[in-house]
């Protein structure tokens, strides 16, 4: 039975780091590799941690006291949290790529293997921390810390940071997210003013046509108008003329009707007076008769009696 092998964990900050993006630029450690100095371990533990004064001035910028002083530098530091955030998930191996340990100063280091497809290759980019890591490991090695001790709070306080920015940036929205909205934003009001010009002017113009096709309808049925009143002012006026001279002629004949017969009744009267005026005469004669006879009869009788 083979004999087990004791392998033990080392700090992160004096390894090599591996990218996906590209094939190790740094040779993975080995048998042959040289013995680490304490110099050499310091400069790995600030290649662990480039640009580190740029993020410290960021973490310097994000305290409470001034972080919120203005809109653009919360931003920034959004963008920048999630770039490096992204960068460090895409960098982080899978299992499969470890490989067998191999000892290094008397204890086994975990190596990888390499890597099966050829990527194109690219700088190694480090993780993006918000504070100067050697300055504050340094620090806690003059005040009495061992190297291991000083890694380990380092990485529990970069940690935590990471932590509570990452707890920060979930409610923040990157510029790109916030100028594609406004982006998105302008082209839709643009599009919906277009629509609604459009709109306006086809109501516009479909209202005009309304219009002036309802005006040429008032005029015809105007000019229709006024042809019928015509015409029946026309045939009323003929029709009156016509019941006038119809009158006037009825008119005419009742007067020649009236004066007709007043002639007659002239003639009539005339005839009676002609005739009462023989009836007299013959009654005078009757008379003058009778008187005669009378007188005749009277001088008689009172000749006889005398």
């Amino acid at each position: 039975m083979a004999s087990q092998k004791h392998v033990a964990e080392v700090p992160r900050a004096i390894l090599p780091r591996l990218t996906w993006n590209s094939s190790s630029s740094r040779p993975a450690l080995s048998a042959h590799h040289p013995t680490l100095t304490a110099k050499q371990r310091q400069q790995y533990i600030q290649g662990w941690s480039p640009l580190s004064r740029q993020a410290h001035s960021l973490n310097s910028s994000y305290q409470p006291s001034r972080g919120y002083s203005t809109s653009i530098r919360d931003s920034r530091l959004a963008s920048t949290v999630a770039r490096h955030l992204s960068a460090a998930v895409t960098r982080r191996p899978s299992p499969e790529s470890l490989g067998s340990p191999v000892r290094h100063n008397g204890v086994y280091v975990a190596t990888f293997k390499p890597a099966q497809r050829a990527f194109h290759a690219t700088p190694v980019r480090a993780d993006d921390h918000h504070f100067d890591t050697l300055k504050f490991v340094k620090r806690l090695q003059d005040e009495g810390f061992s190297e291991e001790q000083a890694v380990a709070m380092m990485r529990v306080l970069n940690d935590i940071i990471q932590e509570s920015i990452q707890n920060l940036t979930r409610t923040m929205v990157l510029r790109e997210d916030s100028e594609r909205s406004t982006y998105t934003q302008k082209v839709d009001f643009a599009k919906l003013r277009s629509d609604l010009l459009n709109t306006d002017s086809t109501e516009a113009q479909l209202t005009r046509s309304s219009h002036e096709k309802i005006s040429a309808d008032l005029a015809k049925l105007n000019s229709r108008m006024r042809d019928e009143i015509g015409r029946t002012q026309a045939s009323v006026r003929l029709d009156l003329n016509l019941e006038k001279g119809r009158i006037r002629e009825e008119a005419n004949g009742q007067e020649m009707r009236i004066k007709e017969t007043e002639t007659r009744i002239e003639q009539e009267v005339a005839g009676l007076r002609e005739r009462v005026e023989a009836v007299k005469f013959s009654t005078l004669q009757w008379l003058m008769g009778v008187c005669t006879g009378t007188a005749a009869l009277i001088l008689g009788a009172w000749r006889l009696f005398m």
